[in-house]
């Protein structure tokens, strides 16, 4: 099973027993990593976990290329606007230049214009080295500051993409609540064992979950009893499901926390290797 359906924010009533994370099911991609053993059930919600990183690491990769673009833009703005100033300070220093040679030729003072000349020259040689250091500078500091952006952007895209996932996926769930009941069908499944089945369930969708009592029994083995409890610790359209076997945090927020944990993981990850 994936490391990314681990449960670390669901604390069971029974001590004795440990807690596992699962999520819905869809089919398996192809770049997930399919261990030895792994039933079509738990390759199919591996498959759904790597779809949305896929799709939220694509909106993230767009969004920081976006500002990448943007601080490459203005750095090429800030450089033609350093070379546009250059070249007009020179051509108003040659204009000067020319003026004040005419006005000491006039006056025939010979040396003083060679002098004047030479200072003029060496004023402008200095004048100029010192506008392309700072032109320099600015470039390096608008590089600086498209690392910074991208840097900083990561963690605030991470938390938006899984921020909108999480509102589409409730809003789909309030459309379709069949969806429920066939996920807690398919977490049932998984659950052959006889005795009692406690499935713990949001207090607001209790009645609903209650009514669809029948179809659930036909997930588990016919000599297991089915337990439906309202839990007010399950506040969305998932469920927690204990047996003598231990738990099963199917929770839709958790779910969502542990796929936002592994994209922080690999964010700082790829941060590590770039630096």
């Amino acid at each position: 099973m994936s490391n990314l359906i681990k449960s670390l924010h669901y604390v069971e009533l029974d001590d004795a027993h440990t807690i596992r994370s699962v999520q819905p099911k869809p089919p398996v991609s192809a770049g997930a990593e399919v261990e030895p053993g792994m039933s079509q059930e738990e390759m199919q919600e591996l498959h759904d976990t790597q779809k949305l990183k896929e799709t939220i690491l694509k909106d993230a990769e767009q969004y920081a290329e976006e500002q990448i673009q943007q601080a490459m833009q203005e750095c090429a703005d800030l450089r033609e606007q350093a070379e546009q100033e250059i070249s007009s300070w020179w051509e108003q220093r040659r204009s000067d230049d020319k003026e004040l040679i005419e006005e000491l030729k006039d006056q025939g003072y010979e040396e003083g214009f060679r002098q004047g000349s030479h200072e003029a020259l060496d004023k402008v040689r200095e004048e100029h080295a010192g506008m392309l250091a700072e032109a320099r500078t600015i470039l390096e500091q608008s590089y600086q500051l498209k690392e910074r952006i991208i840097q900083e952007s990561e963690p605030f895209l991470i938390d938006l993409s899984c921020s909108i996932a999480e509102k589409i996926i409730q809003h789909q769930l309030t459309l379709s609540p069949e969806w429920v009941k066939e996920m807690i069908q398919g977490v049932l499944s998984r659950r052959r064992e006889k005795g009692t089945i406690t499935l713990c369930v949001s207090p607001k969708h209790f009645a609903y979950i209650q009514d669809a009592r029948e179809e659930l029994l036909t997930s588990i083995d016919s000599l297991a009893e089915l337990e439906i409890l309202p839990d007010p610790a399950v506040k969305d359209h998932g469920c927690v499901i204990r047996s003598t076997f231990g738990s099963i945090d199917a929770r839709i927020d958790t779910q969502l926390k542990e796929i936002k944990h592994a994209l922080r993981q690999i964010s700082i990850q790829d941060e590590g290797e770039g630096s």
